[in-house]
């Protein structure tokens, strides 16, 4: 892979990066379906809140994304819920899962779809750095106070089905169909922009 590809699409992945909320009720085979490091990919809208309280069913997916659509800029309403939109046909790679009780976290990291591949086949240490993140926000929220404006009919309509799935559990992407490499792992230094795989400084990142 050229070096001004990838540069590109860790760029666009982590560059203004933002966490999103989407809570719902799933049966635990729906939920067993989810393993970390898989690349998952939704067909519909997919609609998430950038309010954070405590969880409204037993799953929630916890969704970092720097590319969501902030609609209450459409409609004022939307603020109230803190309404965020991603397109359809988006694709995610499972970061992490987390359970504590009866209460699960499903970390989803959305990708580029030219970036399957790579996120498939490696892992970073930003990603590493939003997981321990993801896994603390999960513990301040379970018992916080639930978002009344989170609890309406219509948004848990929006919200109740699951994620890179149909309510049967199939899939909408298999991939065990990626094309698989040599694991890299991919390190980048923020403060001296630099970008190294498998320990071995590549290139500048910005």
């Amino acid at each position: 892979m050229k070096n001004s590809r990838l540069k590109t699409m860790y760029h666009e992945t982590f560059s203004g990066l933002k966490l999103f909320y989407r809570d719902t009720n799933l049966s635990e085979n729906l939920i067993s379906n989810y393993k970390i490091g898989q690349i998952i990919q939704e067909r519909g809208f997919t609609d998430m809140s950038s309010l954070g309280g405590g969880l409204s069913g037993n799953l929630r997916y916890l969704i970092a994304s720097a590319h969501a659509k902030d609609l209450s800029k459409f409609n004022p309403d939307s603020a109230k819920i803190g309404h965020f939109l991603l397109d359809s046909i988006a694709y995610f790679k499972v970061l992490d899962i987390q359970k504590i009780g009866d209460k699960t976290q499903i970390f989803l990291l959305s990708i580029p779809d030219n970036s399957i591949s790579l996120f498939k086949n490696s892992s970073s240490n930003l990603e590493e750095e939003i997981i321990e993140k993801a896994q603390k926000r999960f513990r301040e929220k379970i018992d916080a106070v639930l978002i009344p404006e989170l609890q309406t009919e219509n948004w848990k309509e929006r919200t109740k089905l699951p994620l890179g799935m149909d309510e049967q559990g199939k899939l909408f992407f298999d991939d065990s169909k990626i094309k698989t490499e040599s694991p890299k792992r991919i390190d980048i230094d923020v403060a001296k922009k630099i970008i190294a795989i498998n320990k071995k400084p590549w290139w500048k990142f910005w």
